[in-house]
């Protein structure tokens, strides 16, 4: 990973993401709500107090953001032209699926990348820039409501700079049948940028989607994503979720996705990382109401010199609610991977049925992995476990696949791929499960073995 670059002064990096936010909203000011004027400064504010956190940090321990907190990134107020070719993005895109695309280059909707097919009536796809310019009322009860500012820093300074992201509203009973395709594009070309996304998805009762998130890097230059997503699933609603980061691997990437289901809602939400330098993850669900299920997926895979951290939280708070987690990580390389998650069973949330599973495969000897799953059970009528494993290939079966013909370097593939494989084939959306697909064979030697192999 290229190293970050130096402050121009020695100010504290907390006091200069105070001094830009002051260039920034004298670039801005002009029309804006008092509400959004207030949920930026308690942004700023919290920020200010929490600061970047350090190795103290217990949530942060074994990630070092101090390259973020130390590099001079600027901030766009107003959309810049992109420095390179539209068609760069079909290769961050899915083929042949048949979906509406919403397309941000390094932070800003692009409305020529962009388009909507068909979609039911009172279904609103928009740019939520757009959306706060033109009817910003209609977002002050929702947008802040569940990302918390008060104790992760990082959302805090997406709170005070959110400027553009997607905004996608369903209304009761409205099923979406085709996938809605949310891509964020950023370039390191003209030095370090940040960008900080903010999504917004509110799903009515009864209503049904599949929404992507994409997040890719169009050249191998340094920047800094800081996103945010809030998620609210109404009564009896189901959501299928998808996100899927392929920044570039100089670039940091931080994201929060928080998730609030109502009665009976049915959320599968699943985390794809194979890009990024410096990568954090935090997944928050909250049961808000009984009787919800919930199956959190991950899966990164990791070579080089990368770093991903990833961190869960699945909130009990209610009875008869359901969640089953499985993330799974391939390290190769010097890489490092992180995965701490914890579900919290509040007391009196009886009859909750959880699972939580983190498993990881080491290619070389000098990959390391922490793993901590975790438990908080204050209920007393409960189903929970958890359990986390670390280890290589067997070596075994890779002597199985030889005796069969196989080179050893297509047999440690093979088993690799399905390591891989569990988590690739719970993607619902054809085109995508695809995509990943090719994605893992790509990076692993005898690719036309395993296609032969896995039909």
């Amino acid at each position: 990973m290229n190293e970050a670059v130096p402050m121009a002064t020695a100010v504290p990096p907390t006091d200069r993401w105070a001094s830009e936010f002051g260039s920034f909203a004298e670039a801005i000011n002009g029309g804006e709500p008092a509400w959004l004027r207030r949920i930026r400064e308690e942004g700023l504010a919290a920020f200010r107090k929490l600061g970047f956190p350090g190795r103290k940090d217990e949530a942060w321990k074994h990630t070092d953001v101090s390259p973020i907190a130390r590099t001079s990134f600027r901030v766009e107020p107003t959309p810049q032209p992109p420095r390179f070719a539209g068609d760069l993005i079909e290769a961050f895109t899915f083929g042949v699926l048949k979906c509406s695309q919403l397309v941000f280059v390094n932070g800003f909707f692009a409305p020529k990348l962009s388009y909507l097919r068909w979609l039911p009536e009172g279904v609103r796809v928009r740019s939520l820039g757009e959306v706060l310019r033109a009817s910003a009322g209609a977002l002050e009860r929702s947008l802040g409501s569940q990302a918390d500012v008060a104790t992760n820093p990082f959302t805090a300074l997406n709170a005070a700079f959110m400027q553009d992201g997607a905004f996608v509203g369903i209304p009761e009973k409205c099923v979406v049948e085709e996938p809605i395709h949310l891509l964020f594009v950023s370039s390191g070309d003209g030095g370090p940028l940040a960008t900080h996304p903010r999504n917004l998805i509110a799903m009515g009762p009864r209503s049904e989607a599949t929404i992507i998130e994409s997040y890719a890097g169009v050249d191998r230059g340094m920047y800094f994503t800081n996103a945010v997503t809030e998620i609210s699933v109404g009564p009896e609603a189901a959501l299928d979720h998808y996100k899927m980061q392929r920044e570039s691997e100089a670039a940091f990437h931080v994201a929060n996705t928080a998730i609030h289901q109502g009665r009976n809602a049915h959320v599968a939400s699943s985390s794809i990382a194979l890009g990024g330098g410096l990568v954090r993850d935090d997944v928050n669900t909250l049961f808000r109401d009984e009787g919800g299920e919930l199956v959190l997926n991950g899966l990164y895979a990791l070579g080089g010199h990368q770093h991903v951290d990833s961190h869960t939280f699945i909130d009990h708070a209610t009875p008869n609610c359901t969640s089953r987690e499985l993330y799974k990580g391939i390290l190769d390389g010097q890489s490092r991977g992180i995965f701490y998650g914890k579900i919290l069973v509040r007391k009196g949330a009886q009859k909750t049925n959880a699972r939580q599973t983190n498993k990881n495969l080491l290619l070389s000897k000098e990959a390391f992995v922490d793993s901590t799953p975790g438990l908080e059970i204050l209920a007393d009528d409960v189903r929970c476990n958890h359990g986390s494993t670390i280890g290589q290939l067997d070596e075994s079966a890779i002597f199985y696949l030889q005796s069969r013909g196989i080179g050893e370097d297509a047999a440690r593939s093979l088993l690799t791929y399905a390591f891989a494989s569990e988590i690739i084939n719970q993607v619902r959306v054809a085109s995508m499960r695809i995509k990943l697909d090719q994605l893992i064979l790509a990076r692993m030697p005898g690719r036309e073995v395993i296609r032969e192999a896995t039909g």
